[in-house]
């Protein structure tokens, strides 16, 4: 059976949290291409992620620690003089959590300054797929997200698969800029992983089935917290609709990465060829345990019982 591979493009930062204060790292995109290759790692499927980093020790140990996950970090640009972002998580008396960030100017924004990996590997026709988020872009300049939908559209011509999680964030970018680039990236996406609350964000309205099929998605799931998901896996008939439940967790410690983690574990379901709703039960069983624990990386431990045997 052939390797597949999967790339993921995105943003990783230190986080900094509790007290005292502990070094962790998360990002959306990271967050599910660690859980993927966790899911998948008996199976002949290669996790890539492509971001920036600097050439100090903090960018040394974020590759120690996705290597350790099964990360393939071939797609990584060392970008001089630079430095990860980072973030700072603060909780009140009532667990509430507020978030601190310096990324401006990180590595990750320079990962096009140059030819990137990433574009090479495309080039060569090395990826199978692409995974990217709204948090994806709206850290870029408008000439680096360029070359990023050059990414997408040359994957497209090639005849592979795109993913496009619809993550939005206020203090990144307006939803007016927002919506410029994702009607230009929805038009290459084959699976659109739309969280409500987000697109209404951006949009104004609820017209996300209409929305996504009008720009040619083949597959599309909505994302709808502790509601049932939904998903439509021929968005272009509205055939094969249907709507899988979330897991009830009354331990609710942290949803950092809830949607994250839901994502990865649709897209084991995905990849190994599962039903729609069998991807939708494994990605709302593996964001119920996520969300039990702090921060965005839960031990290994609590996520083995869903990584998926090899065939």
């Amino acid at each position: 059976m052939r390797t597949l591979n999967i790339a993921f493009f995105g943003e990783c930062m230190v986080e900094l949290s509790g007290k005292p204060l502990n070094k962790t790292f998360g990002g959306d995109t990271l967050n599910t291409a660690l859980y993927l290759a966790r899911l998948l790692s008996h199976h002949p499927i290669n996790i890539h992620y492509a971001t920036g980093l600097g050439e100090e020790a903090l960018s040394d140990d974020l590759l120690t620690a996705w290597h350790s996950e099964g990360i393939h970090t071939d797609l990584v640009s060392r970008v001089p003089n630079k430095n990860p972002g980072l973030y700072l998580v603060e909780t009140d008396e009532h667990g509430e959590r507020s978030f601190h960030y310096w990324r401006t100017d990180s590595a990750a924004t320079h990962y096009f300054d140059a030819i990137s990996p990433l574009e090479h590997a495309i080039e060569n026709q090395d990826i199978d797929a692409l995974y990217l988020s709204g948090i994806s872009f709206a850290i870029l300049s408008d000439e680096a997200k360029a070359r990023l939908l050059l990414c997408v559209k040359r994957l497209k011509i090639q005849n592979k698969t795109v993913f496009f999680d619809n993550n939005f964030r206020p203090q990144l970018w307006s939803a007016t800029r927002a919506r410029q680039w994702y009607r230009d990236i929805l038009r290459h996406t084959d699976v659109a992983l739309i969280t409500e609350d987000d697109d209404m964000l951006i949009w104004g309205d609820t017209k996300i089935v209409e929305r996504c099929k009008s720009f040619g998605c083949e597959q599309l799931v909505i994302k709808r917290g502790s509601e049932p998901c939904v998903v439509i896996s021929d968005l272009q008939t509205d055939a094969k609709r249907v709507e899988v439940s979330a897991t009830h967790v009354t331990n609710v410690v942290d949803t950092c990465a809830a949607g994250d983690s839901f994502a990865a574990g649709f897209l084991a379901g995905y990849l190994t060829q599962q039903s729609p709703t069998e991807c939708a039960e494994l990605g709302h069983a593996l964001a119920g345990v996520v969300i039990q624990f702090p921060g965005a990386i839960v031990p290994i431990a609590h996520t083995e019982p869903f990584h998926l045997t090899g065939a």
